[in-house]
């Protein structure tokens, strides 16, 4: 049944099972219809969106997606000519075997240095209207461009990226085709990366499935987690909606990473991003703990808050939190049922900690159908082979360089 398992009360399934439709019916709908149906969840008297089935990636007028223009965007995707020395191409930081992220509380850093923030899946990154923890990037072209370009990620030059580039033959071919370009534009490459990444996505989840109308998706564990989710635990009013993201900025109370404390590679990344986004120097003197999306506003409210990542693909992107200091999900069920606080009692230096954030009184039993509902945001993995990384053409042979040269 499609709608009426929508709703998180036995009540509300009950009277929207005398209204629905024929199974065919049903079946012929979009998820984007499905979603239209839907009833707003109410909790503490606030509707927030019901969890929804994901529809169709969003694509941006400037940039339509093309078969041409995804195969380009798979190639540069793992190509590491896109960056500074070569090493890092986004698969670095978002491996197709590993979660299409990076297995480590901190992001891989450019050689030399640390990343200072966790990465994320960008698995259904398309469906996001702001991307980085702190929401820095509009698009998944600017959020390519930012992490190709970033002192402590891809760390790369303009310049130096189209002068690769133009050395490779396919690539020639393949801009002046695609885009019309004379040589490669970089500005081109960001646009063919975002149209290969909103490719990405997962639609089939047991949630998705359960959505759609297959009662037997989810198991009975799943459903009491269901409850809990837009209930007891009050999940669904920060991961709502199709994305199970209301793409809002909080202070859940994450603790620093205390490897800020005990790197000293890590704390010179951290000072350099506090120095690097204007802090003041009492703020680069005396800060321990990541400010979030204070740098986008510079307002003290804003400090230790950012964007809510979605619950989705979730079960491969351990750890978890922006700066990865919470293991697996059970911890992270823990942590709110905790209030907001971590298993050695630390939680946020800020003030500005949400109110929505307290203990919830969650039994064993109840935290093992959460978990187990957790599992439903995500399917089978997907993985990819590497793309062959087509070679750079000599300027000149050597018998020309040898002419040249008498």
């Amino acid at each position: 049944m499609k709608r009426s398992i929508l709703t998180l009360s036995s009540l509300v399934v009950a009277a929207l099972s005398v209204t629905m439709s024929s199974a065919s019916a049903k079946d012929s709908m979009t998820a984007e219809e499905v979603a239209a149906t839907l009833v707003p969840v109410t909790l503490a008297s606030i509707d927030y969106p019901a969890l929804a089935p994901l529809g169709k990636v969003p694509t941006p007028a400037d940039n339509p997606t093309t078969p041409e223009k995804v195969e380009l965007g798979k190639v540069l995707f793992f190509d590491g000519r896109l960056g500074g020395d070569t090493s890092t191409p986004c698969s670095a930081c978002h491996n197709p075997a590993l979660g299409w992220d990076f297995p480590s509380d901190l992001s891989l850093g450019y050689p030399g240095t640390v990343h200072w923030r966790n990465s994320q899946t960008i698995v259904n990154s398309g469906y996001y209207s702001k991307l980085f923890w702190a929401g820095s990037s509009k698009s998944l072209e600017g959020q390519a461009k930012s992490a190709a370009k970033g002192g402590v990620a891809g760390n790369g030059e303009d310049d130096l990226m189209e002068a690769r580039l133009a050395l490779v033959p396919e690539y020639v071919t393949a801009f002046n085709e695609i885009f019309g370009d004379n040589y490669p534009k970089v500005s081109n490459a960001w646009k063919a990366i975002g149209a290969f990444e909103r490719t990405l996505v997962q639609t089939d989840t047991p949630l998705d499935n359960y959505l759609m109308g297959d009662q037997s998706a989810l198991s009975k564990e799943q459903l009491r987690g269901n409850a809990l989710f837009e209930g007891k635990a009050s999940c669904i009013a920060c991961h709502n909606g199709a994305l199970a993201s209301d793409e809002q900025y909080y202070n859940v109370g994450v603790p620093s990473n205390l490897r800020w404390e005990t790197d000293p590679m890590a704390q010179i990344t951290f000072r350099y991003e506090l120095y690097a986004k204007g802090s003041t120097e009492k703020m680069y003197r005396h800060t321990k703990a990541d400010p979030g999306v204070y740098f986008r506003g510079k307002r003290k409210e804003m400090k230790g808050k950012f964007r809510t990542p979605s619950l989705r693909y979730t079960k491969y992107t351990a750890p978890y939190m922006h700066n990865g200091t919470i293991a697996t999900l059970a911890d992270v069920i823990d942590f709110y049922d905790r209030g907001g606080i971590d298993a050695a009692g630390r939680t946020s230096t800020f003030d500005t900690k949400s109110d929505l954030i307290k203990p919830l009184g969650l039994t064993k039993e109840e935290k093992g159908d959460l978990l187990s509902f957790l599992d439903a945001f995500t399917g089978d993995r997907l993985l990819m082979d590497y793309p062959t990384i087509p070679e750079y053409k000599p300027l000149f042979t050597e018998k020309e360089l040898k002419e040249a040269t008498k």
